[in-house]
């Protein structure tokens, strides 16, 4: 039987003594280092709020990078004290840390990719990062279930680097399982021939077979002659989480389309809250995020909110945790993102 992880406190946290260590690249000397400085101090900021709330928490920090051997670092003064520790960044450090967090009952929040199975076998650990894989599977169970009603149609885009055919073929494939029928078409169909693929009668829910912005644009191009030639057609996109990176440009076609985007996170760039959050960074480190989906800076507020304080008021990382039958804790949060048609976005939660 799976378990839902409710809360996170340790004896220490009773206490109101939280000792947290950050074992990540935290260097500028690639990209991997930017970025985890950049969630470091997303902790940071979690980490000030939260102390004027009355917390007390301790930071420990090492530069973890990926040549490292972790196993030094876990011999350095503080490490074995911590509540928690954040980290690694590399698969080949898991195994390590992990067997040290089991050891000294030391909660271990791996925040990012990584390839291991430590998570099943070790209950210390919470392991954030969601596979395509797994995001995938749950999409698909989300469109069988609740859009079983739509008449369902794919496009192809004829994009020849499109990796989007495993995921399309298994939607496929669980639709006629579940005899739920559906149409294919092509972006390149003249139009008396794209038209037979769509009802008249009942909502159509639309995939594209690809998750670039060209293909989706010469789509969208498509369904307007579509849509402004046949009153009364309903169609709905359904999308893929590249998609977010284009709302600048596309925020108004995906509300006419009723678009639904899969996601593990919402970076909602048109938010008081997130715009408050730029704002303190800016002032707080004397310069922007970087641009990137999801912003690592929230990503590490988000997650120090969580496991500091139990606060999942998140600003865009939702985090729901699955206790796994012989290990630890695995994230499951999902959510689908709707540009809804009176222009209003709302972030679905499941």
């Amino acid at each position: 039987m799976l378990l839902v992880c409710t809360t996170c406190y340790t004896e220490a946290q009773q206490q109101n003594v939280i000792n947290v260590g950050i074992m990540l690249p935290l260097h500028n000397n690639n990209g991997d280092g930017r970025r985890m400085l950049e969630y470091y101090r997303g902790i940071l900021m979690a980490v000030e709020k939260l102390k004027t709330e009355g917390h007390n928490i301790n930071i420990h920090t090492w530069n973890v990078p990926e040549e490292a051997d972790i196993r030094t670092t876990l011999l350095q003064e503080g490490a074995n004290t911590c509540n928690y520790i954040f980290g690694p960044l590399y698969t080949r450090q898991v195994k390590q840390l992990g067997d040290f967090c089991r050891a000294y009952n030391i909660k271990m929040v791996i925040p990012f990719s990584i390839s291991s199975n430590e998570v099943d076998t070790n209950p210390m650990v919470y392991q954030v990062y969601q596979s395509n894989t797994d995001i995938n599977n749950t999409t698909i169970q989300q469109i069988a279930d609740h859009f079983n009603n739509c008449h369902i149609v794919f496009i192809d885009c004829n994009d020849s680097t499109s990796n989007k055919g495993n995921f399309t073929m298994s939607l496929r494939n669980t639709l006629t399982q579940r005899g739920i029928s559906f149409n294919i078409t092509n972006v390149s169909s003249p139009d008396d021939i794209f038209v037979r693929s769509f009802s008249l009668s009942q909502p159509n829910l639309v995939i594209l077979n690809s998750g670039r912005s060209p293909e989706l644009t010469a789509v969208m191009n498509k369904l307007d002659i579509l849509t402004s030639t046949n009153n009364g057609v309903q169609v709905t996109l359904f999308g893929y989480t590249e998609w977010l990176m284009y709302t600048q440009m596309n925020k108004e076609r995906f509300a006419k389309y009723n678009a639904f985007i899969p996601s593990h996170f919402y970076y909602n760039e048109f938010s008081s809250a997130t715009n408050e959050f730029k704002q303190k960074y800016r002032w707080r480190f004397h310069q922007d995020m970087m641009t990137a989906l999801p912003r690592f800076a929230v990503t590490g507020y988000d997650h120090a909110m969580y496991f500091l304080s139990g606060n999942n008021q998140w600003l865009q990382t939702p985090l729901h945790f699955i206790q796994q039958p012989n290990g630890g804790f695995r994230n499951k949060a999902y959510m689908l993102i709707h540009y809804k048609q009176d222009g209003g976005i709302e972030a679905i939660t499941y």
